[in-house]
């Protein structure tokens, strides 16, 4: 059965596919880059789980298929929870990550390790062609630096460091930040619903929104 990744991310397809494989689910997952027609769903909503099933019942109902999507962001506590949901497009441009990275750390110049508290937040959700949905959501606490460090990971990971860590979660391998990421948690706890869908055979895609049969 194929499920499809509300991103085209890369990164993100990977990292559910390592999920999903250590899980042992046997799911077709593409990411958005499989329908090239596809538009982006705006991301409208006043929550990250608001916009994971805005984005996720969106592309199940082009699609057809399955859909997963979510929605994370880092939630800084001198900023009051910003960036939160407006993380990926924090300096103005969507997904300019070195550009987000850098306005944030501006704004923290001044801002004493005490007061650097964070917390990476997702929400994921799964969305069939007839509508039904499931929402769940993964918290990641922390530090911010007050430079990058490592090469792994995206978006603010070279400035995020777990409790617990002295390593930033672009530091560690995939393999360790899946194992505790705000993403990870959330997509982990999707495999159960996934695991049910996969057991009905499939019988909830149908024919894409615009197809002729």
């Amino acid at each position: 059965m194929k499920a499809v990744l509300a991103t085209r991310n890369q990164h993100k397809v990977a990292e559910l596919r390592r999920i999903l494989a250590s899980a042992h689910l046997e799911l077709e997952l593409v990411g958005t880059d499989e329908f090239p027609d596809l538009p982006d769903v705006p991301e409208t909503g006043s929550t990250f789980a608001a916009n994971a099933l805005l984005k996720a019942h969106d592309v199940a109902r082009r699609t057809g298929c399955i859909a997963i999507a979510d929605d994370s962001g880092l939630c800084v506590d001198a900023l009051n929870g910003m960036p939160g949901i407006l993380s990926a497009r924090w300096a103005g441009s969507h997904g300019d990550d070195v550009a987000n990275l850098t306005l944030l750390l501006n704004q923290l110049a001044d801002v004493p390790p005490q007061r650097r508290g964070a917390a990476f937040h997702c929400a994921a959700a799964v969305a069939t062609p007839e509508g039904d949905e499931r929402v769940v959501e993964g918290v990641l606490t922390g530090s911010l630096t007050d430079a990058p460090r490592g090469e792994n990971g995206f978006g603010y990971d070279p400035i995020f460091v777990p409790t617990g860590y002295v390593l930033t979660t672009a530091e560690l391998t995939p393999q360790e930040k899946d194992a505790i990421s705000h993403r990870g948690q959330a997509f982990r706890a999707l495999v159960p619903v996934l695991r049910d869908l996969c057991a009905e055979g499939g019988t909830r895609t149908r024919t894409p929104e615009g197809t002729r049969t």
